[in-house]
Formats: C-alpha cells, structure tokens, sequence
C-alpha cells in the first residue's frame, strides 16, 4: 500500500487558512475603516511644529468648549487635495478645523494652502511623532474632538460629501447632543 507524505497535504491546508482569512477579511462590517483605540479616550496633546505664516496649534484648544475637527493632511497627498474643499465648506459653515501638516515641505505646504485656500483655524506640523501619538496610519484622516477634548470618531481617507453624511454629521449631531 502507498503511503501519502504529508507534505502533500500542506500546500493545500496553507490554501485553505489563506482563503478562510480572506474570507473573514471581505466579511467585516465596514472593512474600509482601520480600528482605533482612542474613540472616547481624551485626544493626545503633543506639541506640534509650526508654519511660518499660520497660527500655531495649541494642544490646549482641543478642550475648549466647541467641538471640532483635527485633519491630517500633506500638499504630496491627493486625496487630501480632494477633500479640501469640503473642509473649507464646513469651516465656512462655522466648524472649527484644525489642521497638522504631517511630514511635508513647509514651503510646498504653504504653497498647497496658497492654491485651494486655508480653512484651518490653526496648522501644526509634524515629523511623525503626533500622528503616531493619535493613531494616524497615513493621511488624510480626520477626528472629531468634542469639547472636552475626547475623540468621538476618527476618519480614515478623504472627507467627502458621503463621508460628511455618514460619518462626520452623525458624530457631530452627537457631541452637539451631550
């Protein structure tokens, strides 16, 4: 009688983990969105660098009393070229957004800013070390910061229209609500 090696048997058990964790992945209630552990957790407050010409971010503006958006952004991202505008309408509508400038030229970010318009109340920049602080795994992400200075929701991608009615106005209505 012949025998079966088993190492015959492990090419396809390799396949078939692989496809039982892609599966699992594909399944996920909202698989677009990266998980956070600071959602109710008070934002971190790092000092940030500085943009010549800007007012400066002041960690201590995150409690303040009014809810508000904290956006990372970058002039090499376009995506957040892409949401710009609709950061300026909701700045324009009377929202306070603070903007962190993370890992770019200062002179190409003034220059990004100088182009579509700068709807930040105040920019930080940042080498790294305060994304990491607030969980950032790449830009644009935005967080809305109630104000007490808690992370009610995090926002991984550009701020669209669809993600402005989804995401953003649910939390918003919310922390306005409290």
């Amino acid at each position: 009688m012949a025998r079966i090696s088993p190492l015959i048997i492990l090419p396809p058990a390799i396949f078939a983990a692989l496809a039982g964790l892609f599966a699992a992945g594909m399944l996920r209630d909202n698989p677009d969105e990266l998980p956070s552990a600071l959602i109710g957790r008070e934002a971190p407050l790092t000092e940030t660098g500085t943009l010549s010409g800007k007012p400066p971010f002041d960690p201590a503006v995150l409690s303040d009393g009014e809810v508000k958006l904290v956006n990372f952004w970058a002039s090499w991202c376009a995506p957040c070229r892409v949401e710009h505008p609709n950061l300026a309408e909701l700045a324009e509508g009377g929202l306070p957004v603070y903007g962190i400038n993370y890992k770019d030229d200062p002179q190409k970010a003034a220059a990004f800013l100088a182009e579509l318009g700068d709807p930040y109340r105040a920019i930080g920049t940042d080498d790294g070390r305060v994304a990491r602080d607030w969980g950032v795994y790449g830009v644009p992400e935005t967080f809305v910061v109630d104000g007490e200075g808690r992370i009610l929701e995090r926002m991984a991608g550009p701020v669209t229209q669809r993600a402005i009615a989804d995401r953003l106005q649910p939390a918003l209505d919310q922390a306005a609500s409290r």
